[in-house]
């Protein structure tokens, strides 16, 4: 059997969530890219290929988590995306009442911060399960 992939792409403005979220998923044996925009994200998109891309929602524009799981799901279209995002916090707004928010929102899994390393870490084998 061949061994999954462990390598994840973190993309969020935030450094400090960058780097605690790198220190834990390499502690747990992944190998983790981070960027803290869409345009770096981007970049490194054209020279590897992550297994999954964890991205914040709110970066530099409101809307750039929504435009970047997009771009990602259009050029990799098995690439699992999780989207976190500290809106249902802020706003009240919550992704869970809808039906299937899948439909008009490219992510495979939308995670409210703040989060908890075990329910990133889940969804993440979740994710990898799924596409090998």
């Amino acid at each position: 059997m061949a061994e999954i992939s462990r390598r994840v792409m973190i993309v969020d403005d935030d450094p400090d969530f960058l780097e605690q979220m790198r220190m834990c998923l390499e502690s747990r044996g992944y190998s983790v890219s981070s960027a803290s925009s869409v345009q770096e994200c981007e970049n490194q998109l054209k020279e590897t290929e992550p297994d999954v891309v964890v991205l914040d929602l709110m970066m530099d524009n409101e809307d750039d988590g929504f435009v970047l799981s997009y771009r990602i799901k259009k050029q990799f279209p098995n690439m699992p995306v999780i989207i976190v995002t500290s809106m249902t916090h802020e706003t009240g707004m919550d992704f869970d009442e809808t039906d299937d928010p899948g439909h008009w929102i490219k992510a495979d899994a939308i995670l409210a911060k703040p989060i908890r390393f075990e329910q990133l870490e889940r969804e993440i084998t979740r994710l990898m399960r799924e596409r090998a």
